[in-house]
């Protein structure tokens, strides 16, 4: 007679088995159609293991665009996938999930951006990385979170500047540079929603964690950060504190790579407003699955296809930004 946990052990091994199966598949289909993986720290943690490259959005189109593979696949959301063509247009692209959006990408439309754009002609466009070919192809310089306060202090104090699309990360380069740069009203849903109560209290209940950051996050919330920065950052910094404990203000897919590149400390994710769940997660992000990835590879498809128009002026600005930097 097979009990409840007999059942339930059988289902796991199961599901442990398909995955493994997936993994052998999708590496087989790889080395085949001479295929490279490049997954954002935002992924869940089977799909950044079996990468090539995990990396933050631009890195992972800069990592792209060095490899002799045929196929990129971007797992990760819509504009990297164009980032990623925008900089290797003769290679395929190819996306999990086609519906893979981005909250700051679609708060700043192309054609009312170009409008907000031509009302102030007399301004330097600054574009962050999180938009789409379009809103690059109006863009002067593209800026990271990594980057965009060493590009903006290269700019005269004097100069008349938009930043576009985020609010928060404008607003926090505007605090950090003393600039008061014109911003476009846009923001990511994820970073909007952390609760700073939430935050207090987990603060009290872990007094001697450090809080780590993300730029895009609201500035009361930056106001108790112990360290602020890209992705990147927030990872490289969380390796190398003599702290512990960290309490992390970004999308929990970067916990992955903190937990294994240091498995000793412990991470716990600052809570989104409006949720009984602990992690704060992009919907996005998640619709992107290791069957979808094997699918992605076999039929070769969905692809991103930029227009060879909008290609070359988006390009243009993302160059600028690497003589920048």
């Amino acid at each position: 007679m097979h009990t409840e946990n007999d059942m339930n052990l059988a289902s796991g091994n199961s599901s442990q088995q398909k995955q493994e199966d997936l993994r052998t598949k999708i590496l087989q289909l790889k080395a085949e159609k001479n295929a490279v993986i490049m997954a954002h720290y935002y992924q869940t943690g089977d799909i950044q293991d079996i990468a090539d490259v995990v990396g933050d959005s631009l890195a992972l189109a800069q990592q792209a665009a060095k490899t002799n593979a045929d196929i990129i696949v971007l797992c990760g959301v819509h504009f990297m996938g164009e980032t990623a063509k925008i900089l290797s247009p003769t290679k395929k692209v190819l996306i999990p999930d086609m519906k893979a959006g981005c909250s700051l990408a679609d708060s700043c439309p192309a054609d009312a951006f170009e409008v907000f754009c031509k009302a102030h002609p007399d301004h330097t466009v600054i574009s962050y990385v999180n938009t789409t070919a379009a809103v690059k192809a109006l863009t002067d310089v593209v800026v990271t979170s990594t980057n965009a306060k060493k590009i903006v202090d290269q700019f005269p104090r004097d100069a008349k500047l938009i930043f576009g699309p985020d609010r928060n990360l404008g607003n926090y380069i505007n605090s950090v540079t003393g600039r008061d740069m014109l911003l476009w009203d846009g923001a990511c849903h994820v970073h909007e929603q952390f609760s700073l109560e939430k935050l207090v209290k987990l603060k009290a209940e872990y007094p001697e964690a450090e809080v780590l950051a993300h730029p895009e996050c609201k500035r009361p919330l930056l106001l108790m950060a112990d360290f602020i920065g890209s992705t990147q950052a927030l990872l490289n910094y969380s390796i190398h504190s003599d702290k512990n404990t960290f309490l992390v203000a970004t999308e929990s897919g970067i916990m992955h790579e903190m937990q294994k590149k240091s498995p000793d400390k412990q991470f716990v994710p600052v809570p989104p407003n409006d949720s009984t769940c602990a992690c704060n997660e992009c919907n996005f992000m998640r619709l992107n699955t290791l069957e979808k990835l094997y699918l992605c590879l076999l039929n070769e498809t969905p692809e991103i296809l930029v227009d060879e128009a909008i290609q070359i002026k988006a390009v243009k600005p993302i160059l600028r930004m690497l003589e920048m930097s």
